[in-house]
């Protein structure tokens, strides 16, 4: 792999965000423990065009670049916040736009957050369908954090960092293989 990259995209639409700050916080922790570039985006990066696009031509300069990067990225790490049990609007919006197989057999780890624990199945009852659509590869540990695991929009609960921690170890196996031969890259 010639330089390998992380890419977080998070489905918040304001800022600050419990979210973004999650997802920038996971994407910081695989860049540094292995030696990817990273860069995170949000909804609200990606700007007005994606609201009216219906095809990714549609989307302006900025957004498609920002697409590419998502599609080019060697892992790819998303959030959403929970809304009405799932992720937001706009965040599947984005994915709507992806050709089908464009994600296949990308490693994607899956974080949310959200109001309470009530909500902490989002990333198996909504996310993981999602990407197995794409045909991606969702690392079998995904993250939730609840408001209470933040504190001034920095996650503190030291059973949700640990979780996070466990996640990041899989991207390393993940990258491991591939650099092996044993998991094909797409």
């Amino acid at each position: 792999m010639s330089n390998p990259t992380v890419v977080g995209f998070s489905g918040n639409i304001t800022r600050p965000s419990k979210t973004r700050a999650f997802v920038d916080l996971v994407v910081r922790d695989i860049a540094v423990r292995h030696g990817l570039s990273a860069s995170a985006y949000d909804v609200e990066d990606i700007g007005p065009s994606l609201g009216t696009a219906r095809r990714v031509r549609d989307l302006d300069g900025q957004a498609r670049a920002i697409l590419e990067q998502v599609l080019t990225a060697d892992v790819l790490v998303v959030g959403s916040p929970t809304y009405k049990g799932s992720y937001t609007g706009l965040f599947k919006h984005f994915f709507d736009l992806i050709d089908p197989a464009a994600l296949r057999g990308k490693p994607i780890l899956l974080t949310a957050t959200g109001g309470g624990e009530r909500h902490a199945l989002i990333v198996e009852h909504q996310l993981r369908p999602l990407f197995g659509f794409f045909e991606a590869f969702t690392l079998p540990t995904a993250v939730y954090a609840a408001d209470k695991d933040f504190t001034d929009g920095v996650l503190r609960s030291d059973a949700i960092l640990k979780r996070a921690a466990q996640a990041v170890d899989e991207v390393g196996l993940v990258l491991a293989n591939r650099s092996a031969g044993r998991i094909a890259a797409e």
